[in-house]
């Protein structure tokens, strides 16, 4: 009885010819440069044998006379199922052993299918953006007999994805064009120091519109764009790119219809932190370290900044609070004396979109004196994005819970409560609030007295110490402006019994607009 054995053996010589991607001589091209191939990249990032392929065996064949196969280069453009963390994901990326990644060599179809597929299916997309991402070069025009008209086929489905489930992109090598796009537009991206950049056009279209002549390490260096927000964070290399993915994925669902996994992590959520106790300084003016407090309030191991090294004086990052994922944001005191700028504010409303997001509660760790001021802050429009950072924050459809670790001072210092709702707020004794600090306010609301005085040092003295017999934070709770005053060493305790009292309010309900990148 007949059977499909010589089909299949086709098969299998099509899928082996796949494997080799560009050839052997590109393969060793992409080594060189200190680089992964994409199928080594899928190997390394998917739980072992959880990648189902799709689409493998396309790309352009060559035959012979009398039609049997002879070669196969494949698409440019690899994409499948599999389990990252044993959640399902789809897992894409570009092939730059064949084209360098450009559409010349790429099959569109492959590329939009999986942005649709993570979209119906609700799942976590993760892509792999090593060249151009699927944009077109001048070749196209001759192999095309025609040119064409920009168009963005598909990015409505890149866009809807984001308010649908997580999306994580990293650029792993020269990402221009349509690929950088890509990457920007996610919820979380990384690039690999030294070996990935990213820019809008290529230094050959840089010196043509005379711009001047650049290398790519110039225009795309990973410290560039690390520190203008337009990727989240670097890394040294494509496997801890592709470990920092699996620990973000983890604080997040799988989809918005799904409240975030909770996660033990055995650390005793009654755990007291005595050194808690002198962390602060009683010098107003001198910094300490933010970070160290919340890596001792949270879970141990459990906070995963995002964005260290833009927007400074704000702190962004995920963590666990006896299990439950939580988003953290606090002022650092050692940038700007944690004041908020025009680019921390940036940073803060794109935090509380990925918290509402999915459904993470928000906790604020706050020593915030107010916006940063000057000349420059004017110039960058922070009062622009700083009332765009408290609209977000009161936007917000997660819980919200406040740690006064300091200062609360003037318009931004009002984010210990998220506007139009009533929060959970813990001051510590260190708490120092008002419209503005008395260091530097006294000159101005006592410019009369001092001016008149013939001792204005000695007054200056006598009425700072008069002001601050009364601006103890305890004088605040008799009028319960502040809720509760705690001992610094509850602080874990407290916010542990709220992370898990607030999973019963957290709505599965979409938020009233999606998320932008």
């Amino acid at each position: 009885m007949a059977n499909w054995e010589p089909e299949l053996d086709e098969l299998r010589q099509r899928e082996a010819l796949a494997e080799k991607m560009g050839g052997d001589e590109k393969v060793e091209r992409q080594h060189f440069y200190g680089k992964l191939t994409i199928r080594e990249r899928i190997d390394l990032m998917a739980d072992p044998e959880s990648f189902h392929e799709i689409g493998k065996t396309a790309g352009v064949a060559t035959y012979d006379d009398d039609g049997n196969l002879i070669d196969l280069l494949p698409s440019n453009f690899v994409f499948g199922t599999a389990r990252i963390g044993d959640r399902p994901v789809i897992l894409s990326g570009d092939d730059f052993t064949v084209r360098g990644g450009s559409a010349d060599a790429s099959i569109s179809a492959k590329r939009t299918t999986s942005e649709a597929l993570a979209a119906e299916l609700r799942l976590p997309h993760v892509r792999l953006v090593d060249g151009m991402g699927g944009g077109g070069s001048v070749k196209t025009i001759e192999t095309d007999g025609r040119s064409y008209i920009p168009e963005l086929r598909g990015w409505e489905t890149i866009v809807e994805h984001l308010s649908i489930a997580p999306s994580v992109s990293l650029a792993l090598g020269s990402v221009a064009g349509i690929g950088a796009a890509r990457i920007s537009t996610s919820h979380y991206s990384l690039i690999v120091r030294g070996t990935a950049q990213m820019m809008i056009a290529g230094p050959a279209l840089v010196a043509q519109a005379a711009l001047g002549d650049v290398e790519k390490e110039e225009l795309g260096h990973a410290d560039i764009h690390t520190s203008n927000g337009a990727i989240d964070d670097v890394v040294d290399s494509e496997a801890e790119a592709f470990d920092r993915v699996e620990e973000f994925l983890s604080y997040l669902p799988t989809n918005v219809d799904e409240l975030p996994p909770r996660v033990l992590t055995g650390d005793d959520p009654t755990r007291a932190e005595a050194s808690l106790l002198s962390t602060v300084p009683r010098e107003p003016r001198q910094a300490y370290d933010m970070r160290s407090i919340l890596h001792r309030v949270v879970d141990d191991g459990s906070f995963f900044e995002i964005g260290k090294t833009w927007g400074e004086s704000i702190i962004t990052g995920l963590a666990r609070l006896d299990g439950y994922p939580v988003a953290v944001f606090a002022e650092d005191p050692r940038i700007y004396g944690g004041g908020w700028t025009a680019d921390a504010c940036r940073k803060l409303i794109r935090f509380c979109d990925l918290a509402s997001t999915f459904h993470l509660p928000l906790v604020h760790f706050e020593d915030c004196p107010g916006f940063v001021i000057g000349k420059k802050s004017e110039e960058e429009s922070t009062i622009r994005y700083g009332s765009t950072a408290l609209a977000a924050l009161g936007q917000a459809t997660v819980p919200f819970a406040c740690v006064v670790v300091r200062k609360a001072f003037g318009v931004a210092g009002a984010a210990n409560r998220k506007p139009g709702a009533t929060s959970f707020r813990y001051a510590w004794p260190s708490g120092d609030w008002g419209s503005l600090p008395i260091e530097g306010g006294i000159e101005v609301a006592y410019k009369a007295d001092l001016a008149a005085s013939d001792d204005p040092e000695q007054l200056l003295g006598e009425i700072t110490e008069r002001l601050n017999r009364v601006r103890s934070p305890h004088r605040s709770a008799e009028f319960f402006e502040i809720e509760e005053i705690i001992d610094p060493r509850d602080t874990r305790r407290l916010l542990c019994e709220w992370a898990g009292l607030v999973q019963h309010s957290i709505s599965l309900e979409p938020a009233r607009f999606g998320y932008r990148p």
